[in-house]
């Protein structure tokens, strides 16, 4: 790709903290973030990443630098976060490579969970200053007006579009959620099929570690065991593969949840999930998870005490 486009302020932070300028473009994403694959000049590839700077991404480059130095499969941090107006950049290694796995089953659950377990026992030996706010899609902490956290871009669109079993399902896990009282610690909190790369049944790489989040680790399991299937728009995992990815994680970390922390775990699936149908209904998108919310949010709620 060519270098049109590319901020102005790119070619000069990467020659003063890489050591060399952009001379081509590998890839673009400008979602939640934005992030370039360049190729610098000396001949090597890296990835930069920018974003509004919110008082996460120290926090968040710091532990997956940690969790790079002790051998964890993720993209190893090559600069330290650095304010560039009003955006927070940092730089780490170029790591392609790997597929994504697709499916939902039970099997799949517990081949993703096995990752995660992993991924919290690393990051429980971590101490960074608490990632907050938590990202929106797990911010049923907020202290916003009104059930959702406050975000422009969905708030300011017809309110009308959304189902309201997708409000109705949010609030009662919300409430579950605050009323829970257990300890947070760190953990990743977009643990989709599209943020694992795989060679095989050997796990290459997880990425997104600018989603990290400071919730009970029971939410943190119950956010993934829902998640962990989304290949590309989010939906929601069958409640039967829910409930092997939460047997799994609790085996491999040697410890049982409370009935307390199972039903915080089910909560969490079930808000994160209407969280996405409704960025979904409000913005056009597939209908998927807005599907399976609704198929799924009486077991879910059940299980939840909610």
């Amino acid at each position: 790709m060519p270098l049109e486009g590319v901020p102005d302020w790119l070619a000069a932070w990467c020659a003063e903290h890489l050591g060399g300028g952009p001379v081509g473009v590998l890839f673009r994403s400008d979602q939640v973030s934005l992030v370039f694959g360049l190729r610098l000049a000396g001949g090597g590839n890296v990835v930069v990443k920018a974003r509004a700077d919110d008082g996460r991404a120290a926090s968040c480059v710091a532990a997956q630098a940690r969790l790079a130095e002790r051998g964890f499969p993720c993209a190893r941090p090559l600069t330290p976060v650095v304010g560039v107006g009003a955006l927070a950049v940092h730089a780490e290694e170029f790591r392609p490579g790997g597929e994504v796995l697709q499916g939902d089953s039970p099997d799949i659950a517990v081949r993703c969970a096995e990752v995660f377990a992993r991924l919290m026992a690393e990051l429980a030996g971590v101490t960074v200053a608490p990632p907050l706010p938590n990202p929106p899609w797990v911010r049923w902490d907020h202290a916003d007006p009104g059930g959702w956290p406050a975000i422009d871009l969905l708030d300011g669109r017809d309110q009308s579009a959304v189902p309201e079993h997708i409000v109705e399902t949010a609030e009662r896990a919300r409430r579950r959620l605050l009323a829970a009282g257990l300890p947070c610690v760190l953990g990743h909190a977009d643990f989709e099929a599209q943020n694992l790369r795989w060679r095989g049944r050997q796990l290459w790489a997880v990425h997104d570690w600018d989603s990290l989040a400071w919730h009970p680790e029971a939410a943190l399991a119950g956010a993934a065991s829902g998640s962990f299937a989304s290949a590309g728009s989010p939906t929601l995992a069958p409640v039967e593969s829910s409930e092997a990815f939460l047997a799994a994680y609790q085996d491999i970390r040697r410890r049982t949840f409370t009935t307390a922390e199972l039903e915080t775990a089910w909560a969490a699936s079930l808000w994160m999930a209407a969280y996405n149908a409704r960025e979904m209904a409000l913005c056009g998108g597939s209908p998927a998870g807005n599907d399976a919310l609704r198929a799924q949010a009486a077991e879910r709620l059940r299980r939840a005490d909610a």
